[in-house]
């Protein structure tokens, strides 16, 4: 799926509508000493099995998320893709 580089979008800053330029969504790995990773350690420690649930089967495509930056003041959001999608948004000029 083909999205334009530049948008006209609403900035809730500016309060009207102004160029947005548009970029993936690149999630960050989880850091190893957070409180979440640690206790899941701790939990999982004694057990030659795993606590987890079971697997499930993933979807076919996920919705996508792209992140918007207001040209006139510089501010970022997000803008979510209503639509499943099975590839990833390719951004074009």
């Amino acid at each position: 799926m083909k999205i334009n580089k530049e948008l006209m979008l609403y900035c809730p800053h500016c309060n009207k509508h102004t160029k947005h330029t548009l970029r993936n969504y690149n999630k960050k790995p989880q850091r190893g000493l957070s409180l979440g990773t640690r206790r899941h350690n701790r939990a999982i420690k004694g057990y030659v099995g795993s606590i987890e649930p079971k697997i499930h089967p993933k979807k076919l495509g996920k919705k996508q998320k792209l992140i918007t930056e207001c040209q006139v003041c510089k501010k970022h959001g997000e803008k979510v893709v209503g639509m499943r999608t099975k590839k990833k948004i390719e951004i074009s000029r």
